[in-house]
């Protein structure tokens, strides 16, 4: 399942994607070490330059370089996608360079204004050059959706300049345009992305999706895509309606992902995975149900109300996602088409740090909830599985780096 041209470029890219993993999970190390050594920074700017280069730097190079590597024509497309790649680059580059220091301020906004407009670059120059051989596959067909709500996602960051300048930052919009940018990244461009590799895998290992079940799967899966995107307006108590939709949309989304899986769940020894790609694939589903079965909740009112008043439950939920589904599942495909080995050691060392996070954000939550008493070494702990994921991400960085 290898091309067998330019795998050195897709094997560099990957490296500069995991790089910019391990730059974001050591500014992680310093939000979690703040208040235990009380360091001089500005808190606020170092989450803006950690959130960027985690979904900008690592989620969003990693997951192009996925789709070219199995979706594009290489011969006629290299050129322009070396040049998309490198002004991309230019883009993060700039954004860790000023995020940090001014937070949303003139320079970091030109980047990252620069940042959209290249991947909108990026959209036109994939859908331009898909391999005629695939291109009507059920693999193309997710893609193309992804990337369509890549794009949506975006009308969040220009709405934002709007909204600071005449409702301002206090307003109910500047949270729901975040809000709708994070749920579009996510749901829609990243875990659909997700779902559209591993479609490609099943056609190019003679494992066909039928066509009328894949036909069932998308229409209901892109339903609960768009409609679980008011699960993140709950929190400002919006007329029953708006309730009965998102929780409409996350049982839509729970039944496409169940749908798929009793299709392809008896197609998958066929696949002859390795042991380690098995063990992420049933993370990821594993991990999966979970994000959707917390979805489901927050769509009655009592839970989306918890859920905003308690801060650290969207922040585990937020990793849960991130850190869990989309970059687990990014580590099966990049370890599948053999372009970056993960490193087993460096791998339990990150899910090690990323387990015990997750229970620590999420206790900490239902702690203040059930008005139980604080972990004494809270913090302490949080900022040691932190660090725990930036060693194990190092450790696979450093691996792949002696293996080229």
């Amino acid at each position: 399942m290898k091309h067998n041209k330019g795998n050195t470029i897709y094997r560099q890219h990957f490296r500069i994607a995991v790089g910019y993993f391990v730059i974001a999970a050591l500014l992680g190390v310093l939000l979690r070490s703040y208040p235990i050594f009380s360091l001089g920074f500005n808190y606020r700017h170092m989450v803006h330059a950690h959130s960027h280069i985690a979904l900008l730097g690592w989620v969003y190079v990693a997951l192009t370089t996925l789709l070219h590597y199995c979706f594009v024509r290489k011969e006629a497309s290299n050129k322009r996608y070396q040049w998309v790649f490198g002004v991309t680059q230019f883009t993060l580059i700039g954004m860790l360079l000023t995020f940090p220091f001014q937070g949303y301020g003139l320079y970091s906004i030109i980047f990252s204004t620069l940042f959209l407009l290249v991947s909108y670059a990026y959209t036109h120059h994939f859908w331009s050059n898909i391999d005629a051989k695939i291109q009507n596959s059920k693999g193309v067909k997710c893609i193309k959706a992804a990337l369509v709500y890549m794009v949506i996602s975006s009308l969040g960051p220009w709405a934002l300049g709007a909204i600071m300048s005449t409702l301002g930052a206090q307003s109910i919009w500047y949270r729901l345009s975040i809000y709708f940018y994070l749920h579009f990244q996510y749901n829609g461009w990243m875990i659909l992305a997700l779902v559209g590799l591993f479609i490609y895998v099943l056609e190019r290992r003679g494992q066909e999706f039928p066509q009328k079940a894949f036909n069932r799967f998308f229409l209901w899966l892109n339903t609960g895509i768009v409609l679980t995107f008011f699960l993140s307006t709950l929190w400002t108590e919006p007329p029953l309606v708006l309730y009965i939709l998102a929780g409409l949309g996350a049982l839509v989304q729970l039944y496409a992902f169940a749908y798929l899986w009793g299709t392809v769940k008896s197609r998958l020894p066929a696949l002859k995975f390795s042991n380690l790609q098995y063990n992420f694939l049933k993370l990821v589903i594993g991990l999966l149900v979970v994000k959707i079965v917390l979805q489901l909740l927050t769509a009655f009112p009592y839970f989306a109300t918890l859920a905003t008043t308690y801060l650290d439950f969207t922040i585990g939920y937020l990793h849960l996602t991130f850190l869990g589904v989309v970059s687990i599942g990014m580590f099966f495909f990049m370890d599948l088409f053999g372009l970056f080995r993960i490193s087993k050691k460096g791998f339990y060392g990150y899910l090690l740090g990323f387990i015990v996070s997750e229970l620590l954000l999420f206790y900490k939550g239902f702690s203040a909830w059930q008005q139980w008493n604080p972990l004494p070494t809270h913090t302490e702990i949080l900022a040691i599985s932190t660090l725990c994921i930036s060693m194990g991400l190092l450790i696979i960085w450093t691996k792949h780096q002696r293996s080229i």
